[in-house]
C-alpha cells in the first residue's frame, strides 16, 4: 500500500455505474491535460536551492542521508526498494510523502528549518512529479540562443527588437506600456545615462526644436562620442575592478595605480570590443608582441589590497591575493559565487574546490612573494618621469633638512659627544618609556614616522620645540613616502615563475593537500574540465569563446542595470541556482548573442538600450501599477531612481559653473572634513586637501582611500574587494551631504552667479531658467509661485543678516563676483541650493 495518500481519492466502489466511473476519469485528465507544465529551472529548483541543496546538493562533506536531490541520477537513485523521485508517480515518491507528511520526524524540511513550504509550493512538486519530474540544466550554464524575437499585434509601439520581448510579457499580463517620456526627459535621461552629466539648456532648446525623425538618434551618436561617455562607463567597472589609490588594511600606504584608470577610460571611449578589453585586462603581457599598453592593462589584477600588518607571513598575503583574483574574475565573468568553493565543493552550484583551485592555478605563476607593504610590489610598469624623479628629489631634501633640524634639538636636550646615537646620552639612559627608547637606538634619519608618536606623547606638554620639529619629521617623511608611492610604478602581471599550487585544506595558506594544474570549470564547459598545464591567455580566450555560456549573459545584464537600475537578472553577482530566474529570460539571452555577434561592440549594445522605446517610455506610475509591480519587472514603464552620490556631485559642479572637464592625472583631493583621516588612521595619516581647479574635477578622479573612502560618495562600494551590485539606501545623512557640504554649497553659489550674470534680468525669467537648467523643463504654475516665495522669503532674511549673507557667498575656494550685492546673491545661493535638493534633480526620471 502506498504511504502517501493521492490529493484527489476516487472511491470506484461507491460508484454505481461505469459510465459515471468513465465520465470522472475523463474529467479529471482533462483537468490535469490543462495544468500549466511545471519547469524545473523556474519553478522547482529556485525552491529546492533555498531547502534541500544545502543537506542534498553538489557538496558531498554536508549532504545528510547520503542523497543528492540537485541531479536527476541522485534523486531517483535506487535506495534500497524506493526513491526520492520515481518519475509520474506520486504515490511512491518518497519526495512527495516527506513533503505531505504531518510527521514532523519524517517531515521535509525538517522542523528546525528555517524555510517552510507553502502550499502551493507542495503542489508544485506534486504537479511535477505528476508531469513526470523532468530535471533541466540550470538555465544560465546552457549556452544563450538567439531565437526570433516575437511578433505583436501592436508592433507599432516597438522601435527595436527589445521591445518585442517586453510587450509580448506585457499583453500576457494584460499590460500596456507607458507613453513615451518628454522630450526634456529624454535628453536629461541619455546625458546622465552616457555622459553623467546633465544637458546644458542651449542642448536641451536644440534638441526640443528639432522635430526631425532622426533628431533623437543623432543625439544618442553624439553622446557616445563624447569624451565623457568613457568617464561616466568606467565608474562600475572600478567598483567591479576594486580600483583604489591606496592599499588597504591599517597601514593603507598609497599607490600609484592611476594610469590603469586611464587605460580603461580611453579603452571605453575607443569602443574597444569587449572580448579585446577583458582579454587584455587578464591576459595582455601575454599576448604576442604584447604592447605597453596591453601590459598595463594586466593592472586590473593587481588592483587587490595589499597587507603590511605586524605578524601576518608572506605566504598568508599571497594566497589571499590569489583568492581576490579568482573571485573578481569569477565575477565580473562568470557572474558566480566562485569563492564559496575555496574551503569545499559549492553547497549550491557545480562548482568543486578542486575547480576553485585549479582557477587560482591560472594566477598563480606572477612573481608575488605576499612580502612587505610595498605598493610598488614586482612585477611592475614604470611610467615614471624625469619630472617625478625630480619631485622624489626635492622632497627627499626636505625630509634631510627636517631631520637634520629634529637632530640638532634632540642634541641639546639629550647631550652626547658627536658620532654616538641619542640612547647613549645620560638623560636617555634613565627614560623608562620602551618605546622612546627604542627610538633613541636609531638615527633621526632612519626613523620611520608612526613610532615617532611616541615622542610626541612623552614630552607634549614640556617640550614644545623638540614636539613641533618632531611634527616637521614626520611631515616631510610622508610627503617623501606618499609622492614616491603615488608615482606612476603600477603594479602588473608576469608569468615568470613555475609554482605549483595546491588545494588547500579549508582554504588555509598553510595547509595545502593535493596539487593541481589549470583547467575550466566543467559545468560551465560542456561537462570536461579540461585540465592541462595552460595560462591566463587561455583562460581569457576561453572565458570570452562560444563555448562558455555566462561571459556575454553576465556583461548584458550589468549594462542593463546601468540603464534601467536593476539587471535583467536582478542578482547580478549571481547566475548559479540561488538566482531567481529573469522574467526576461530570453531577452538576456538574445541580448547576449546579439553582444558577442557584433563583435562585442559596447557602444552598439548601448545604443540598442537606449534607442528602444521600453527605455523611453515615461518613469510615471499609478498607485494599481506600484502595488502590482513595485520593482518594474515587468518593464511597463520607463526607469526612475536616484542618481549615484558621484553624479550628484559632478552635476552639481556643472550647474555651478565649477566643473573642471580636465582628463586623467594623477587623482585629486577635494574638499572633505578635517581629521576622518586622521582618525581612521590613528593619527598617521593627514588630508591634505588640493587647491585651485583641481577641487572642481570630476569625481572620478577624486583620492580613494580604502580604510575610508570619501564621505561625499554615500552608497558607494568600498574597493576593498569586487562589487558588481548596485546600492541604493536612503537616510537622513544623505540629504545632509547635498544640503550642507562645501562642494553643493559652493555649486549653488555658483549656479546662482550664473543665473544673476546671464541675460535674464527679472525674477520670473531668472527663476525659470534656474529650474530648467536642473531639471530640463519648464516649472508649472505652482512651481513657479513656490519659488518665488522661497525667493522673497530669503530675501527677507539675508538683507536683515548681512552676516549670514557674507558667510553664506564665501563657503568655499572659488572667486565671487564682487559686483554682486551679497544679500541678492545669497538668497538666490539658497533658492539653487534648493534646486540642486529637488527630488527631480536628484533623481533620473
Amino acid at each position: 500500500m502506498s504511504r502517501f495518500p493521492h490529493r484527489f481519492p476516487i472511491v470506484i466502489t461507491q460508484a454505481r455505474s461505469w459510465v459515471v466511473c468513465l465520465a470522472f476519469f475523463g474529467v479529471y485528465a482533462a483537468l490535469l491535460a490543462e495544468e500549466e507544465k511545471v519547469s524545473f529551472n523556474h519553478d522547482i529548483r529556485p525552491i529546492m536551492s533555498d531547502t534541500c541543496f544545502q543537506c542534498h546538493g553538489p557538496d558531498p562533506n554536508t549532504r545528510e542521508g547520503d542523497l543528492r536531490l540537485d541531479t536527476y541520477e541522485g534523486a531517483t537513485e535506487d535506495r534500497g526498494g524506493y526513491a526520492a523521485l520515481i518519475p509520474g508517480d506520486t504515490d511512491e515518491s518518497e519526495l512527495i510523502w516527506r513533503i505531505f507528511t504531518d510527521d514532523e520526524a519524517d517531515i521535509m524540511p525538517p522542523v528546525e528549518h528555517f524555510r517552510r513550504l507553502t502550499e502551493e509550493e507542495k503542489d508544485l512538486f506534486r504537479r511535477w512529479v505528476e508531469q513526470g519530474g523532468e530535471y533541466e540544466d540550470h538555465w544560465a550554464f546552457i549556452a544563450p540562443a538567439k531565437n526570433a524575437a516575437p511578433e505583436s499585434a501592436e508592433s507599432k509601439w516597438g522601435r527595436n527588437e527589445i521591445d518585442t520581448f517586453v510587450l509580448e510579457k506585457l499583453e500576457d499580463a494584460g499590460l500596456s506600456p507607458a507613453p513615451e517620456a518628454s522630450q526634456e526627459t529624454l535628453i536629461r535621461r541619455l546625458s546622465l545615462d552616457l555622459t553623467g552629466l546633465p544637458p546644458t539648456l542651449d542642448e536641451v532648446d536644440a534638441f526640443v526644436s528639432d522635430g526631425s525623425d532622426a533628431a533623437y538618434e543623432d543625439l544618442v551618436d553624439r553622446l557616445l562620442a563624447s569624451p565623457r561617455y568613457g568617464e561616466r562607463m568606467v565608474w562600475e567597472w572600478l567598483d567591479a575592478a576594486r580600483y583604489s589609490d591606496s592599499n588597504g588594511y591599517q597601514n593603507d600606504d598609497e599607490r600609484g595605480m592611476w594610469p590603469w584608470r586611464d587605460w580603461a577610460v580611453d579603452a571605453l571611449n575607443a569602443n574597444m570590443p569587449y572580448d579585446q578589453f577583458s582579454i587584455e585586462q587578464i591576459a595582455g603581457d601575454l599576448l604576442p608582441n604584447a604592447t605597453q599598453d596591453q601590459v598595463l592593462a594586466t593592472a586590473f589584477l593587481r588592483n587587490h589590497m595589499i597587507n603590511g600588518e605586524g605578524g601576518r607571513l608572506p605566504e598568508e598575503n599571497r594566497i589571499d591575493y590569489l583568492v581576490d583574483q579568482v573571485d573578481t574574475v569569477s565575477t565580473i565573468w562568470m557572474g558566480l559565487t566562485f569563492g564559496c568553493a575555496r574551503c569545499h565543493d559549492h553547497k549550491y552550484d557545480p562548482i568543486t574546490q578542486r575547480e576553485y583551485f585549479q582557477l587560482m592555478a591560472f594566477f598563480d605563476k606572477t612573481e608575488v612573494t605576499g612580502s612587505g607593504r610595498n605598493p610598488h610590489t614586482p612585477p611592475v610598469l614604470d611610467l615614471s618621469t624625469e619630472e617625478h624623479a625630480r619631485g622624489v628629489e626635492e622632497r627627499e631634501q626636505l625630509k634631510i633638512a627636517a631631520a637634520e633640524e629634529l637632530d640638532r634639538v634632540e642634541r641639546i636636550l639629550f647631550p652626547r659627544p658627536e658620532g654616538e646615537l641619542t640612547i647613549e646620552s645620560e638623560r636617555a639612559k634613565s627614560i623608562t618609556n620602551g618605546a622612546v627608547q627604542g627610538l633613541f637606538k636609531q638615527k633621526v634619519i632612519d626613523r620611520r614616522p608612526e613610532p615617532l608618536v611616541a615622542i610626541i606623547a612623552e614630552y607634549g606638554d614640556s617640550e614644545p620645540e623638540y614636539v613641533e620639529a618632531t611634527r616637521k619629521y614626520i611631515k616631510a617623511y610622508q610627503n617623501l613616502d606618499i609622492y614616491k608611492n603615488e608615482r606612476p610604478i603600477v603594479m602588473v602581471m608576469a608569468d615568470t615563475v613555475e609554482r605549483d599550487t595546491f588545494i588547500l585544506n579549508n582554504g588555509l595558506y598553510d595547509q595545502p593537500t593535493e596539487k593541481v594544474v589549470t583547467g575550466f570549470p566543467a559545468a560551465l564547459n560542456g561537462g570536461d574540465s579540461n585540465i592541462g598545464d595552460w595560462n591566463r591567455l587561455d583562460l581569457a580566450r576561453w572565458l570570452m569563446s562560444d563555448a562558455h555560456p555566462l561571459a556575454a549573459r553576465v556583461a548584458v545584464n550589468r549594462y542593463w542595470q546601468q540603464f534601467f537600475g536593476r539587471g535583467l537578472l536582478e542578482q547580478v553577482e549571481n547566475f548559479g541556482v540561488q538566482s531567481k530566474p529573469p522574467v526576461y529570460e530570453s531577452l538576456l539571452d538574445w541580448l547576449a548573442v546579439e553582444f558577442r555577434e557584433s563583435g562585442w561592440d559596447v557602444k552598439a549594445l548601448h545604443k540598442r538600450i537606449v534607442m528602444s522605446a521600453t527605455y523611453r517610455q515615461s518613469s510615471r506610475i499609478s498607485e494599481a501599477m506600484r502595488e502590482r509591480d513595485p520593482a518594474n519587472e515587468l518593464l511597463a514603464r520607463g526607469p526612475r531612481f536616484r542618481m549615484q552620490s558621484w553624479m550628484l556631485r559632478d552635476q552639481a559642479l556643472a550647474l555651478g559653473g565649477l566643473l573642471n572637464e580636465t582628463i586623467g592625472g594623477p587623482p585629486v583631493k577635494p574638499y572633505q572634513p578635517e581629521g576622518i583621516w586622521k582618525e581612521a588612521s590613528f593619527g598617521f595619516i593627514t588630508y591634505e586637501q588640493d587647491k585651485g581647479e583641481d577641487l572642481y574635477r570630476r569625481s572620478l578622479y577624486t583620492f580613494w582611500r580604502r580604510i575610508v573612502g570619501p564621505p561625499v560618495f554615500f552608497d558607494s562600494t568600498a574597493r576593498q574587494v569586487c562589487e558588481v551590485k548596485a546600492l541604493r539606501t536612503n537616510t537622513p545623512l544623505h540629504a545632509l551631504t547635498t544640503l550642507n557640504d562645501v562642494t553643493f554649497t559652493e555649486a549653488a553659489r555658483g549656479f546662482a552667479q550664473r543665473v544673476l550674470s546671464g541675460d535674464e534680468t527679472s525674477d520670473g525669467r531668472r527663476l525659470q531658467m534656474a529650474f530648467r537648467e536642473a531639471t530640463a523643463r519648464l516649472p508649472n504654475r505652482t512651481e513657479r509661485r513656490t519659488l518665488e516665495k522661497a525667493l522673497t522669503k530669503y530675501r527677507s532674511h539675508f538683507r536683515s543678516d548681512r552676516a549670514a549673507a557674507e558667510k553664506l557667498v564665501s563657503v568655499g575656494e572659488s572667486r565671487r563676483d564682487t559686483s554682486l550685492d551679497v544679500s541678492e546673491h545669497a538668497a538666490w545661493s539658497t533658492v539653487c541650493l534648493m534646486l540642486l535638493n529637488l527630488d527631480e534633480t536628484l533623481t533620473k526620471e
